[in-house]
């Protein structure tokens, strides 16, 4: 028999639930309304004058290469940072998992840089990485390696998905880790018992164990790389050497603040919100069929 909440006033749940209805009107569905109605315009740079122009926004987007440039640019660039943030904050949990001297204190540590802004962790890493004056900047032409990320797109891009998955690493470690310790040690010490080696234990029971928490992690940490790596490539490079770390949410920036062109601008985040619904729709519908939950 299941208990369910009984309310003597019909009124009252729609009361409970207007505050957040409110909140994710006005800042999630205005917002994302405002943007559709600006793309199917075009205004001029002092935004005092627009001319209702269809789809012709969209049209030149996808004609424009800068654009082309961005989209597979953002797509290779989001990939590589949830890899490689999710793949080391795994790691680093498994080894924090373990019954090690002062592990509080390793943990601790890890989860610091979860609390740095993304903005003011690339401001600390162009410190280190920065040609003249950096440690390692300077340790890299002293080897015989000519480090300059302003003017080398390849180093810009490596550099600011450097900074991207060690600002990340402490989120997924905190879920990877709390994900460790629900699982029962008694499946653990059964295997080992019927002497299964380490890592067989951690590929056919433990990992299995945390797919809710990979999935979880992999839609959190795509829609950090689409959106929330903006600070890191501002502050860093500010979508440059020559457009090579200008993803598409930098490319919103450019071009509706810098360049005054809110049609197009407003067309980029339409494509770029169609773009991470339908690429989390994809993961719920196929990803989650290999979900395992207890």
């Amino acid at each position: 028999m299941r208990l369910q909440p009984v309310f003597r006033n019909r009124f009252l749940p729609y009361l409970l639930v207007l505050p957040q209805l409110a909140l994710t009107g006005i800042f999630f569905f205005w917002p994302a309304g405002v943007a559709l109605y600006q793309s199917l315009l075009r205004t001029d740079p002092f935004g005092l004058r627009s001319r209702f122009v269809g789809v012709a926004n969209f049209v030149r987007l996808f004609s424009d290469h800068y654009y082309l440039h961005s989209v597979k640019l953002s797509f290779w660039f989001s990939f590589l940072v949830t890899f490689l943030a999710m793949g080391l904050a795994l790691l680093l949990a498994v080894m924090a998992n373990k019954r090690i001297r002062g592990a509080r204190i390793y943990r601790t540590l890890l989860v610091w840089p979860y609390a740095v802004a993304p903005a003011t962790a690339a401001v600390l890493w162009s410190f280190i990485f920065q040609p003249q004056i950096g440690i390692i900047g300077r340790a890299l032409k002293t080897v015989g390696i000519t480090w300059n990320y302003y003017l080398n797109a390849p180093q810009a891009l490596a550099l600011v998905i450097l900074v991207s998955v060690w600002k990340q690493i402490s989120y997924n470690f905190i879920f990877f880790l709390a994900g460790l310790q629900s699982i029962p040690q008694a499946l653990i010490e059964a295997a080992a018992v019927d002497g299964a080696s380490s890592r067989r234990i951690f590929w056919r029971i433990v990992f299995p164990l945390l797919s809710p928490t990979t999935f979880f992690l992999t839609i959190m940490n795509l829609n950090y790389a689409f959106f929330e790596t903006f600070g890191v490539i501002d502050a860093l490079t500010k979508g440059g050497p020559g457009k090579a770390t200008e993803t598409l949410s930098y490319k919103v920036y450019v071009d509706g603040m810098v360049n005054l062109n809110i049609g197009s601008s407003a067309a980029q985040s339409v494509v770029l919100l169609v773009v991470v619904i339908l690429l989390t729709a994809f993961q719920f519908k196929f990803v989650e069929r290999k979900v395992h939950y207890a």
